[in-house]
């Protein structure tokens, strides 16, 4: 069975929100921005983009579906 937009779209959300987290912590750890935190931001804001992307084609399909 393949899954949908829709369900992958949010998992990324969720993994990107759980690296924003990590680096949260990291800065407070460590008070700087090293090489660590820059990576897990850069980490999360692929996957809360590629997310956001998912989840829009999810409901763009879904329209176009509705249309025919």
């Amino acid at each position: 069975m393949r899954r949908s937009p829709l369900f992958s779209g949010i998992v990324y959300l969720i993994l990107g929100i759980l690296f924003v987290y990590i680096a949260i912590q990291s800065l407070q750890q460590n008070g700087d921005w090293g090489f660590m935190t820059n990576l897990l931001i850069i980490i999360a804001t692929f996957d809360i983009g590629a997310g956001l992307k998912m989840i829009s084609f999810h409901f763009k399909l879904k329209n176009l579906e509705n249309k025919k």
